[in-house]
């Protein structure tokens, strides 16, 4: 058993040119690890030729444009209310708790002393930023694979949601301020 482990590490490891491994095995049968190494594979029918066909079929299709139809785009399954509302629950939660640690109120009197207007301010502004990309046809589609895409926008958005309803819950059954 240790023997195989050996063996399967010494073939497997990056540095498999070393003295130890070209002594116990001779370099032909040591593989080659060539990141660097573009391999292509075609199909051939049988008759020879290639079969286009099955090549297309690994490509992704083309990405689907937005729908600029009002109704479609605030639909349920349409892409903007989720966006929006998790736009306007990341603003609102960032600014309920710098609003808190700053003045000490709570949620609930925040809104009270002029927050709701505030907010109705903020939500038309963010809701029609939010539906000029859409209404131009650019979908909400993730193209990147970095940290910061779509994708990372939209749960950020849902952490959001929940951490206000959380934020307002405490605050409710607490009886006051959370911080």
């Amino acid at each position: 058993m240790a023997s195989s482990v050996v063996t399967h590490a010494v073939l497997a490891s990056p540095l498999n040119r070393t003295r130890f491994a070209t002594s116990i095995f001779p370099s032909k049968y040591v593989p080659s690890l060539r990141r660097s190494a573009k391999m292509q594979v075609k199909c051939k029918a049988e008759g020879g030729r290639e079969d286009e066909s099955s090549l297309s079929e690994l490509t992704p299709p083309p990405s689907k444009k937005v729908d600029p139809n009002f109704i479609n785009l605030l639909s349920f399954a349409g892409p903007a209310p989720e966006r929006i509302n998790g736009r306007l629950a990341m603003i609102g939660f960032v600014s309920a708790i710098v609003v808190e640690m700053f003045s000490g109120q709570d949620l609930f009197t925040q809104i009270a002393n002029g927050g709701f207007m505030w907010f109705v301010r903020t939500s038309i502004l963010f809701t029609v930023a939010s539906l000029i990309p859409f209404s131009m046809g650019v979908g909400p589609g993730a193209t990147s694979d970095s940290f910061w895409n779509p994708n990372a926008e939209v749960w950020n958005g849902r952490a959001a949601m929940v951490g206000l309803v959380a934020l307002a819950l405490t605050e409710f059954v607490k009886g006051g301020a959370l911080l």
